[in-house]
Parts: structure tokens; C-alpha cells; sequence
């Protein structure tokens, strides 16, 4: 039946799809028999990657603004979940539907102030304030990671993420519990204290004692971060792109006068780039 709505679909020329049409396509890809050889050769290690890097562009579409690209980039998201479910499909683990049943049910388990009878149909008689959400949110959490058989409240923090991210998430969940400074003036002090020992260990020997405490700066630039509502990890894209922009001023500016970058004096750097600063901020 798929088949032929497809079929009939672009008869029309109207070539609108939808996700059964998604669905019956991944299931064309991995057939054995006249399927794609590359999609029939991946495994989930294989995929994961490429997730990862579908994530990412998603996210850089968004930060640039550039929604005609974010359609695309959230199919292609979007398709690795497909991948995911067909593989486990054929496993006879679980399929796309049971995904988004999962899904369904933990998001309206979780917002008991939008279905508080648990269920689609059911509505909330008044609307709850953000913080009285987030407090319900976090420990519904909590509650779904001792169903689990969690211990820690660190325990299903993926290893894999971003440095920042990470951070930011394991400083987030011990918050949650009450482990956390009360405002983002506190987390100052603590980095001044976190620079203080860092230059301490520079005037030493040991290249370990260095990481450790440049780690250790890190650390807390990220809990500031947090603590002003700030995701590190964007920020700091933020300020690369913004050294990219200015790196290629510089460039720019050099090569007008004929020079070479590398063969230019610290000092001589240094005046191309507070030229490149005050040129992109006409």
C-alpha cells in the first residue's frame, strides 16, 4: 500500500513524502537482495559517527540562522534515527514505531504539569512557573534513574560527549542535588583561586601538575558559564568563529600589502589585528 501512495505520489509530480515513505525507504536500502551495498554493510558502530556529525551541523545551521539549510540537516538527523530503528528492526529488537512510543510516554511522564492524568488527552487546569518545572523535571529523572538501577547521579552521563558539554551536564546534575554555588559571583573567586595555583605550576617542573590545574581552570570557567545560563560549548564556538572572522581580516589586510604573515614581528601582528578589530566593527 506504501508503494503504490508513493507511486501514486509522484504520477502526480507532487513528490511530497511522508514517514511511512521514509520508513519503506530505509527498508529498501537494507534489503539483501536489491538493496544499497553501503547501507546494507553498516552496523549501528558504524553510524554512530556519522550522528554525531549530523548533530553538529544542525546545530551550526542554527546558530547561523540559515533555516533553509536546518530543513535538510534535521532530515539527515532524522534519517540516523530511521538507520538506528531499521538495524534493530531486523534484529527484532524494537522498530521506528516503538521508538516513538517510548518517547511519547516518557515525555508526557515527565510533564505531569501538561497531562497530569498521564496521558495525551488529559490537560492541566493552570500553568506551572518554570522553576516549579524544572525542580518536577529533575526528579522525575532521578526517579527513572534509580528504575534503572543508577546509583550515582553521574552514572549514565555519556563519556563520548563534547569535553564542555560534559562538564557542563556533570555540573548541572550534581546541582540538581543541591551541590552548587548560589549565584555566578561566587564561581569568580574560584577561578581566580583555580589561575593562582595554574601560574603556581607553570613556575614549577611538572607538565602533569600543569594539566591538572589548567583542567581545573576550565572546569570552572564552565561552571560559570552554567551559572550565568550560558551554554559553554556554543559560546565558545561563538568566540572561534569571531577569531576566524578577524584571523582572516589580518590575512587580509598582510597580503593588500604585499607581506607574508610569517614573516612578520609580534608587534607588527599585534597592529594588524587591533586594525582587523576596529575594520569589522564599522
Amino acid at each position: 500500500m506504501i508503494e503504490e501512495k508513493s507511486k501514486t505520489k509522484e504520477a502526480a509530480n507532487n513528490l511530497e513524502y511522508d514517514l511511512d515513505d521514509l520508513i519503506e525507504l530505509m527498508s529498501r536500502l537494507r534489503d539483501p537482495k536489491d538493496g544499497c551495498p553501503w547501507d546494507i554493510a553498516q552496523s549501528y558502530a558504524d553510524i554512530a559517527p556519522s550522528t554525531i556529525e549530523e548533530a553538529y551541523e544542525v546545530a551550526d545551521c542554527i546558530e547561523r540562522g540559515n533555516f533553509d539549510d536546518l530543513r535538510e540537516e534535521l532530515g539527515d538527523l532524522l534519517f540516523q534515527t530511521v538507520f538506528y530503528s531499521q538495524l534493530a528492526s531486523e534484529e527484532e529488537r524494537f522498530d521506528l514505531k516503538d521508538v516513538i512510543s517510548t518517547l511519547v510516554s516518557k515525555l508526557v511522564r515527565r510533564h505531569p504539569h501538561v497531562f497530569p492524568d498521564g496521558n495525551l488527552s488529559s490537560r492541566a487546569a493552570d500553568r506551572k512557573a518554570e522553576p516549579q518545572v524544572k525542580k518536577t523535571w529533575e526528579a522525575l529523572k532521578s526517579i527513572e534513574r534509580e528504575g534503572k538501577g543508577l546509583r550515582s547521579a553521574m552514572d549514565d552521563i555519556p563519556l563520548n560527549l563534547p569535553a564542555l558539554t560534559r562538564s557542563q551536564k556533570v555540573q548541572k546534575r550534581a546541582a540538581s542535588l543541591g551541590f552548587d554555588w548560589s549565584t555566578a559571583e561566587q564561581v569568580l573567586p574560584k577561578i581566580e583561586e583555580e589561575l593562582e595555583e595554574l601560574r603556581q605550576a607553570m613556575d614549577g617542573d611538572s607538565e602533569e601538575q600543569v594539566k591538572e590545574e589548567l583542567g581545573d581552570l576550565i572546569f570552572s570557567c564552565v561552571n560559570l558559564s552554567r551559572k550565568l545560563n550560558l551554554n559553554s560549548e556554543q559560546i565558545l564556538r561563538q568566540s572561534q568563529t569571531k577569531f576566524e572572522k578577524r584571523f582572516r581580516k589580518v590575512e587580509q589586510l598582510i597580503d593588500n600589502k604585499g607581506l607574508k604573515i610569517s614573516e612578520l614581528s609580534t608587534d607588527q601582528l599585534e597592529e594588524y589585528w587591533e586594525q582587523a578589530k576596529k575594520d569589522l566593527s564599522v
